[in-house]
Formats: C-alpha cells, structure tokens, sequence
C-alpha cells in the first residue's frame, strides 16, 4: 500500500472504517451574520430560498480557495460543534451557512466555522462535493494561512553525536 494521501488523514481503505487520523483542519471566518425571513433569497445568485426564518452567517472561503463549487446546497461546516449547513452556490470569495441552530452569541463576525476537522473530515467533504479525498486535498489554494505544528518532544530523534 502506497501512503499517498493517507498521511494526511484519507482513508486509505474506501467503504471500511478510517484507522487513520484525520490530520488536516480547516476554518474560515464569519464576515456577517443576517437575519432571514422565510422565502427570503440567500447565496451567491440568490439560488437558495429559506424555507423558515433563520440566521445565515456569510463565511470568507470560495472557489478561490479550492473549496469546491460541487458543495453547492449540500456541504457543511461546524461552529461551536453544531452541524451548519451550506445554503446555495459557493461563490468565489463567500459561502452562507444557516447558523439557526447555533446561539447567536457564538455565531457572530469573526468567529470561525470549521470547514475540515474532527467533525467534518476530507472523507466527508469529498463524500458531498462527489470526489475524492485527493482532490478536496490539492484544490485548497495558496490564500489559506497554513500552520505547521512542531511533532511532540516524544516523537522527535535525535541525531547521532
């Protein structure tokens, strides 16, 4: 078996359980938060209507981003560990997320939606945007802050003297 993208955390063994990790996380802020009427428009060519009053949070991540535009009206993020779901297209800058369900206290500009992550894996979003693990990983564009974290003191060799 090749490692490939399993060192970040996709599964290597598609339709078994993931003995793997998921290494990769994602998020994105909240730029501003609405309240919507029901059979009020939201998103990027007003393709979603809302079906209930709710609270949409626009989210700064687009196509630009590598985030891709097949997660169109059915991928997600998570805010505060409550599930939000994507509402229409995915444009290039900005996605709208329906953040009813999470307190208004935790759901305001500059709050952070985890859009890869414990939750929400690359699994997962490859699931709902109907690819694969790969592809989530080598579309995420270079506009994304990337922090590396030092391996723990444990794992560390040391070399020889």
């Amino acid at each position: 078996m090749r490692p490939g993208a399993a060192i970040f955390g996709v599964n290597p063994q598609p339709g078994r359980p993931n003995p793997l990790r998921q290494i990769v996380r994602l998020s994105a802020k909240i730029v501003q938060v609405r309240q919507i009427d029901r059979g009020e428009s939201v998103g990027y060519g007003a393709a979603h209507i809302m079906e209930a009053p709710g609270r949409a949070a626009i989210v700064a991540v687009g196509y630009a981003d590598g985030w891709l535009r097949s997660l169109s009206h059915r991928g997600c993020g998570y805010l505060a560990g409550t599930r939000v779901p994507l509402l229409g297209r995915v444009s290039m800058d900005l996605v709208t997320f329906d953040v009813s369900a999470v307190p208004p206290a935790l759901a305001h500009p500059g709050a952070m939606i985890e859009l890869l992550g414990a939750d929400y894996g690359v699994d997962d979003v490859a699931t709902d945007a109907g690819t694969i693990g790969y592809e989530i990983l080598c579309a995420l564009g270079s506009r994304y802050h990337r922090i590396y974290p030092e391996p723990p003191e444990s794992s560390r060799t040391n070399p020889p003297e």
